[in-house]
């Protein structure tokens, strides 16, 4: 997979060495000369461009036109919606996620501004405490596709009708999924005669319209 990655700093140089790593062909582009000098020896196997990833110009020269996914990662939020916008709506890049540094900005984080997935750091955290410390209760943890699915988690509490109950048997809604569960440290890749646990930690996919029943089968 081609990877381009708008964005030099820690946090766009962690991404691009664990997915060079995995094999992906990765490209930083950041307009800090001094940042691609003195890091683009850190990260093995990963193309460094320097300029500015809100030019068109620059972008192509990065290699934009043979990504497969573009994550801007930088840390102005200005920055990361113009460079989705450009990726999206000038060069049809079919994937593209951005990062969101203040918490405020994320209902901008769009279709509209060419954003496939949205990370919010603060709200990632945010989910991942309550997900640590409140059972019984309906947690989402990212959103996808524009907002109309998300993956959520339940910790199975010993009043949840789903407990001690085969998956086949639950009547979860058509556009939702158990995609994962936790159990004792280990992840449990679930199958219709999978039997939930109280104290399972349940993963699953919904979408807007089936999030409702959903949290009615699991809490």
């Amino acid at each position: 997979m081609k990877v381009l990655i708008a964005g030099g700093g820690s946090v766009g140089r962690f991404i691009s060495e664990e997915l060079a790593k995995a094999g992906h062909t990765v490209t930083i582009l950041d307009n800090d000369p001094n940042v691609v000098r003195h890091h683009s020896s850190d990260v093995p196997g990963v193309t460094w461009v320097s300029g500015d990833a809100c030019d068109l110009a620059t972008l192509e020269r990065a290699g934009v036109l043979k990504a497969e996914v573009l994550a801007a990662v930088t840390g102005d939020d200005e920055d990361n919606l113009v460079v989705s916008l450009l990726a999206k709506q000038e060069f049809a890049v079919p994937r593209v996620l951005a990062r969101v540094n203040n918490p405020k900005n994320e209902w901008l984080f769009d279709k509209h501004w060419g954003v496939d997935v949205a990370v919010s750091t603060p709200h990632l955290i945010t989910g991942l405490v309550q997900e640590a410390v409140v059972v019984g209760s309906f947690v989402r943890l990212l959103t996808l596709e524009h907002g109309n699915a998300r993956i959520a988690e339940v910790t199975l509490a010993t009043t949840s009708p789903a407990a001690d109950q085969q998956i086949s048997d639950l009547a979860m809604p058509e556009e939702s999924s158990i995609v994962a569960v936790i159990r004792d440290e280990k992840v449990i890749v679930p199958r219709g005669d999978t039997v939930l646990r109280v104290g399972d930690e349940v993963l699953v996919l919904v979408t807007a319209g089936s999030e409702a029943a959903a949290r009615t089968v699991l809490i």
